[in-house]
């Protein structure tokens, strides 16, 4: 399990390299939702999602001969373009491999970076290349199942703790789950009282399975919401979530993107669903819990086009 004194280390380590990114109540969500609210923008951070954190983290842990190797990652978005961007300004070559189903703009920024970008039809295929290149050579930055990568997510954490006012429930978003984890950990050591929750999307349910099931295992992923679809999680995450977070909350990918509309106009943040789904889920643990709650939302990221939403906005009809 990861320690408090793990993510201290990363948050020395990746210092001067990543943004510490604002904590701020928000009186907007706190109308909407009818409880207080505060945030954790993470779509400010460098790269526009918490992942420059870890990827920065795990970079630099690498021994000059990995180092040498070149990188490689595999990503439905925003963990590649984390990679590519650090291990561009860290001297590092990087080969990420993305679904063909990643944002179009995601892609595009991983390849502006510098990155070698190779294309899969789906997130299977993108798990399966990344292992045959690091089997050929490459150092594998894997985005969850990896405790430094961790480590550096949870900083995300240890600052919500040290910058946040009094809070009884945390909601993180899960795809692979290294961010929950990570976060997780440092709230149980800082904020022991804190319930930690996390959210999926209907169709990128990896960890509900994992805890259905009692462990990790495969699952067919059909959400929109690609950031979150990882075809499993891994024994080290699902171990962190199972011990220290309170319940995963599962939501429908039409009110992921509600949720987005909703943090531009009463957050005025600009998020991506993976974000957004933080809003129906707060409404979860809010009949939950019942009065006195005091939510923090970590805000994971922000790596939409205004053409990605209103897409999906059209096609669910809430425009």
């Amino acid at each position: 399990m990861i320690g408090i004194s793990d993510i201290e280390a990363a948050a020395q380590r990746i210092a001067g390299h990543v943004v510490r990114t604002p904590t701020v109540p928000s009186p907007g969500l706190t109308e909407l939702l009818g409880a207080p609210v505060t945030a954790k923008l993470e779509l400010l951070q460098r790269t526009g999602s918490f992942k420059a954190r870890g990827a920065t983290a795990k970079l630099l842990s690498l021994s000059e001969a990995e180092r040498a190797a070149g990188v490689v990652a595999v990503s439905g978005g925003n963990h590649g373009i984390a990679l590519a961007v650090m291990a561009a300004a860290l001297d590092v070559k990087a080969t990420v491999v993305m679904p063909r189903t990643a944002p179009a703009r995601s892609i595009e920024l991983a390849g502006k970076a510098g990155a070698s970008v190779r294309l899969t039809d789906g997130m299977d295929s993108a798990f399966e290349l990344v292992l045959r290149l690091r089997d050929e050579g490459l150092t594998l930055v894997h985005p969850f199942d990896d405790p430094v990568v961790i480590a550096g997510q949870g900083t995300v954490g240890l600052e919500f703790a040290e910058d946040g006012a009094e809070l009884t429930d945390v909601i993180v978003s899960i795809g692979g789950g290294g961010l929950i984890a990570g976060v997780a950990a440092a709230l149980r050591a800082l904020r022991p009282d804190v319930r930690v929750w996390g959210v999926e999307t209907e169709g990128a349910e990896a960890m509900s399975a994992a805890l259905k099931a009692g462990g990790p295992l495969p699952v067919p992923v059909s959400s929109i919401v690609t950031t979150l679809s990882a075809p499993s999680v891994s024994q080290l995450t699902y171990d962190h979530v199972s011990a220290l977070v309170e319940e995963v909350l599962v939501v429908p990918d039409r009110e992921a993107v509600q949720g987005c509309l909703d943090l531009a106009d009463r957050a005025k943040v600009w998020t991506e669903p993976a974000a957004g789904c933080l809003l129906p889920a707060a409404r979860q643990v809010l009949a939950r819990v019942g009065d006195g709650a005091r939510l923090g939302l970590v805000v994971c990221g922000g790596n939409a086009t205004p053409g990605d939403l209103i897409g999906w906005a059209d096609r669910f009809g809430l425009l």
